[in-house]
């Protein structure tokens, strides 16, 4: 075991990691922007984007992963678009990697943080207001602090489906040992070649990531309800 422990490439945990990093940064402020965008579209309109923007969430992630390689494909237009423009290859890339990521955990983010934001109390809102706060300023000093939790949570939430991410990542990314090999993929990698010890190592590490992101949770939870009474 210890052999195995010494010998083992970390590649695919440091690659789920920064894989995990960024999309999470990205989905962070394009969530709090679509979040707030939405609360403020009227009914019809509001139904129309949120569905569009939570159907990675509800739909397979390899029907997501299909739709992004139709699209960044260097067969399709916009793909080639890109690289003979601007040289930005997708397909079969950490870049792939990212953008599968941010995809499907993309609508956690957003669905945390517009829950987040329909729970203030609109009487902040208007006291801000009343105090000569822009909008801006209220944004950023009353509904962010405010809703903090709820987007630490949604964060959190993020992370952990991004680096964990394989269906989208598979067919976007490809498993390229060192390059694009995440977690989940070296897992399903070396489970199909029998090797069922290496397996349970990496199932181990991922398990004991999940538990860290739990307790994260719990205790941004216990802060949020410390100041409701116990009955």
């Amino acid at each position: 075991m210890l052999d195995i422990l010494k010998n083992l490439d970390y590649s695919p945990l440091i690659i789920s990691l920064k894989t995990g990093v960024v999309a999470t940064c990205i989905s962070f402020f394009l969530g709090i922007f679509a979040a707030r965008k939405v609360i403020m579209a009227p009914p019809g309109k509001k139904a129309v984007i949120d569905g569009i923007l939570t159907l990675p969430l509800v739909l397979p992630p390899t029907v997501a992963g299909f739709f992004l390689l139709l699209l960044f494909s260097r067969r399709r237009p916009f793909g080639i678009f890109l690289y003979e423009t601007f040289d930005i290859k997708v397909v079969q890339t950490w870049l792939g990697c990212i953008i599968a990521a941010t995809v499907i955990a993309f609508p956690l983010m957003y669905r945390n943080a517009r829950a987040a934001f329909e729970q203030i109390d609109v009487n902040l809102i208007y006291a801000g207001r009343t105090l000569g706060m822009s909008e801006t300023e209220i944004f950023w000093k009353v509904i962010i602090p405010t809703a903090g939790p709820g987007i630490a949570s949604g964060t959190i939430l993020t992370f952990a489906r991004a680096m964990g991410e394989y269906g989208a990542t598979s067919m976007l990314a490809g498993n390229i040992p060192g390059k694009t090999g995440t977690i989940s993929q070296k897992i399903a990698m070396v489970i199909q070649d029998g090797d069922y010890l290496t397996a349970g190592i990496w199932v181990a590490i991922v398990i004991s990531i999940a538990f860290v992101i739990i307790v994260l949770m719990n205790l941004i939870s216990s802060r949020k309800m410390k100041h409701i009474k116990r009955w």
